[in-house]
């Protein structure tokens, strides 16, 4: 249980955080190694994984649609919600406290974690102090699915100081048990198909009978037999939050399976990592996020488990409770006052399954572990634009705002996508000598379009590509412009051009 004697949320090592100002970058499972047009060219050739996700994609999209549809206030909620955000990250430090002094009143512990690298270190000195020895000398921990613990590689962590750390999310086994990574924040293993998992299954559980079918019954089952005996054993378990509450001290998890009530309930030890902008007020704000959450991600009008606790109970689940918060890049974005409403994300996934270049490129391109349009701007944001590869990911979009139509607390993700390719020109491609084909490109276009005689001339010599391509017009071009013939064709330029049409119109 902390104790403190200032108001300042500090870390379990005596290290301060001060919120609202800009700190270290985030580390741990949010830089790309390689660019996103690179890997998202690869995966462009990979047919099966595109039918994958469009298949999955449009199934989700049709069950979000009918259920906003059963919701005449739904725009008021979306509001709501909003308003409620905005308001969290006005006051977030004197939420934390608030939350802080509510959960260790409750008989729960509180750790503050700047970085990826302090927070493994906390939940490893907690899981090696609790966790048992096993007959081969190493610790097991079960998990319910987080995507703080995957932001700061917490797995690969555990696993480097003797503990095995077990998933017990469906989607989230499969992408174990394949030795992949997920590719969506909501259905980590939307990439696979039920073929590829009956195949996973088969090659990573011991004990599962060989001749197991693709039936999703049988395929739930087998991971159900799995996984039983590591709910009933392991003394240990690992979680994120959906929501924490900051007048009662409440952490909550909502999921569809039942794995997540059984790893907040059976073990001795919970231990729950959630990034500091998860906080909400009261617990009357519930009301607005339980509506939005599974209508946006699931399509579903409530979710099937949604499990509460506040502090420690005597004889009733879990007789240690520890809770790190987290920071890694957050209080970097929300001093950034246009880039916090990135920090609004409820991690529904409703603008990934909307995106055209999510569903066409999976959530791998992205690298970080947050993908599609939120992963965009949230990793930008967490880490600085400075990365030259995270730097690709602002242009990892058409720009159609269907990600903003979609989002249930309506981030401006669009806006955020231009505000950050403007700050990676200035970061990354500001010199005034051209550094690349692109910056040549961009800055011959400047000069081409920023006078109407040069670009009447232009106009009017592009019929004559016709005479050297009649059949396809232009395509395989050298250069920066073979980026976008290389995967799409040019259309033949018309004989006509609109300014010569619109003369001859107006005469």
């Amino acid at each position: 249980m902390s104790t403190r004697t200032d108001t300042t949320p500090r870390h379990t090592h005596g290290t301060r955080t001060v919120l609202g100002t800009p700190t270290v970058p985030g580390r741990g499972q949010l830089v790309e190694t390689h660019p996103f047009p690179e890997v998202a060219r690869h995966e462009l050739g990979n047919l099966q994984l595109r039918s994958n996700l469009q298949h999955a994609t449009q199934t989700i999209r049709a069950k979000r649609a009918a259920r906003v549809a059963e919701m005449p206030d739904w725009e008021a909620l979306r509001d709501a919600g909003s308003a409620l955000k905005q308001d969290v990250m006005a006051r977030l430090p004197e939420l934390l406290v608030q939350f802080e002094e509510a959960f260790t009143a409750r008989g729960g512990h509180v750790h503050w974690a700047r970085d990826a690298d302090e927070a493994n270190r906390i939940i490893t000195g907690l899981v090696e102090e609790h966790a048992p020895l096993t007959a081969d000398g190493r610790r097991e921990v079960i998990k319910v699915k987080s995507m703080a613990t995957q932001e700061i590689g917490l797995n690969e962590h555990l696993a480097e100081h003797g503990v095995d750390a077990y998933e017990t999310d469906l989607a989230e086994l499969i992408v174990q048990l394949g030795g992949d990574r997920p590719s969506h924040i909501l259905v980590p293993a939307i990439h696979r198909n039920r073929e590829e998992i009956r195949r996973i299954f088969l090659n990573g559980m011991d004990d599962v009978d060989p001749d197991l079918d693709s039936d999703p019954e049988h395929l739930a089952e087998a991971s159900r037999r799995h996984l039983r005996r590591k709910f009933l054993e392991t003394k240990v378990a690992v979680s994120g939050a959906n929501f924490g509450v900051a007048e009662t001290g409440t952490l909550s998890v909502v999921e569809s399976e039942g794995n997540g009530r059984m790893c907040v309930t059976l073990p001795e030890t919970l231990i729950t990592v959630m990034g500091i902008e998860k906080l909400i007020p009261t617990v009357d704000d519930l009301e607005v996020f339980m509506q939005l959450l599974p209508r946006s991600s699931t399509g579903e009008r409530m979710n099937p488990y949604s499990s509460f606790w506040t502090g420690v109970t005597e004889g009733d689940g879990p007789r240690s409770m520890h809770v790190v918060l987290l920071d890694n890049g957050r209080t970097r974005a929300l001093a950034d006052a246009d880039g916090r409403q990135a920090l609004h994300c409820i991690r529904c996934s409703a603008c990934m399954n909307v995106c055209p270049v999510y569903e066409r490129t999976g959530g791998h391109a992205y690298g970080s572990i947050y993908p599609g349009p939120i992963g965009a701007i949230l990793t930008p944001l967490l880490t600085g634009v400075d990365e030259a590869e995270n730097g690709s990911l602002p242009y990892a979009s058409s720009l159609c705002g269907s990600c903003y139509d979609a989002c249930p607390v309506k981030i401006n993700i669009p806006e955020m996508l231009t505000r950050l390719r403007a700050q990676d020109q200035e970061v990354n491609h500001g010199s005034a000598v051209p550094r690349t084909q692109l910056d040549a490109a961009l800055t011959g276009a400047k000069w081409l379009m920023s006078d109407g005689r040069r670009m009447a001339a232009a106009e009017r010599a592009l019929p004559l590509v016709n005479k050297v391509s009649p059949a396809a017009g232009l395509w395989n071009l050298p250069g920066v412009a073979g980026k976008w013939t290389g995967s799409r064709d040019v259309p033949q330029p018309p004989k006509e051009s609109f300014r010569s049409w619109w003369k001859g119109r107006t005469r």
